[in-house]
């Protein structure tokens, strides 16, 4: 089986409608894919709805954004939890409030320099979305300011930038509490990417994994060699899942659905360990 547990809808930071991203799945001969936008479950429902008509699987899930004490981004993909539980949907509202703030404090500092407004980044939000960086990214390349996300991200938008502004995410050893309790698998999305940006030291994850971490995103393009090699031995030594994804945006990103995948009998073993919601399998 061809399963990619990790791509992005429109929802969050992706090009795409839920029901266009399960079209795309089908048209990359996959038969399964996860949809785990940026705090939000929002396409849920769309999603299965499509994943039903057109026969892929559908495990439900999201990518949560969080932040270590030292300040280094950690993003957290939760499968099959209640998208209902109170904790976890009190927490991911604080960061998509969070971040919607954030946007709206960059744009004001972009508009002293180029000619970008708030209505031009809100049209290329979806409805409900989770609004980014991405988005401010797309205004940018729509205003003829930068050829594309990757431009803008490496030069307009980069944290290194004037323009950028900081904004609320929880301490990601919170984060996995708060998806175990609501039924969840917490896995830990491209865990050393550093072309990303900084990665957290071996503590970190020691400490997720005693708050309940029960995978690490292995296969994914942004983990170099020996970095993937490194999580293989530490998911030997404490037991956990290991996990191969796209991290597909549509157009947002080159990356291409079902570049990596995940092994069947780990996907049982997430469905087996999920308590919070079911995944569809046709």
């Amino acid at each position: 089986m061809r399963i990619d547990l990790h791509a992005h809808s429109n929802v969050s930071d992706g090009t795409q409608p839920p029901a266009a991203l399960v079209a795309a799945a089908s048209a990359a001969r996959l038969d399964i894919v996860a949809l785990t936008d940026h705090d939000s479950t929002a396409g849920w429902a769309q999603a299965l709805s499509a994943a039903r008509e057109l026969g892929v699987g559908l495990v439900p899930g999201m990518e949560i954004s969080c932040k270590t004490p030292e300040g280094i981004s950690v993003h957290l993909l939760s499968y099959l939890h209640d998208p209902a539980h109170p904790g976890l949907l009190e927490e991911i509202t604080k960061s998509k409030d969070a971040r919607l703030t954030r946007a709206e404090r960059m744009v004001e500092r972009l508009a002293e320099d180029y000619p970008l407004n708030w209505d031009d980044v809100s049209a290329h939000v979806a409805p409900g979305a989770t609004v980014g960086r991405p988005h401010i990214a797309d205004a940018l390349v729509a205003a003829g300011i930068a050829a594309d996300r990757n431009e803008a991200f490496a030069s307009i938008l980069t944290s290194h930038s004037r323009y950028f502004v900081s904004h609320y995410a929880p301490d990601p050893v919170l984060a996995v509490q708060l998806v175990r309790a609501a039924g969840g698998v917490p896995v830990f999305a491209h865990p050393v990417a550093s072309s990303r940006g900084r990665v957290v030291a071996p503590h970190i994850f020691h400490d997720m994994i005693d708050a309940g971490l029960l995978g690490l995103e292995v296969d994914h393009r942004d983990n170099p060699p020996e970095g993937r090699e490194w999580l293989r031995a530490l998911a030997r030594e404490e037991g956990l899942m290991v996990t191969g994804s796209s991290d597909y945006h549509g157009a947002g990103k080159p990356n291409l659905l079902g570049e990596n995948t995940t092994a069947q009998d780990v996907l049982e073993r997430i469905i087996a360990t999920a308590t919070g919601a079911k995944a569809f399998l046709p």
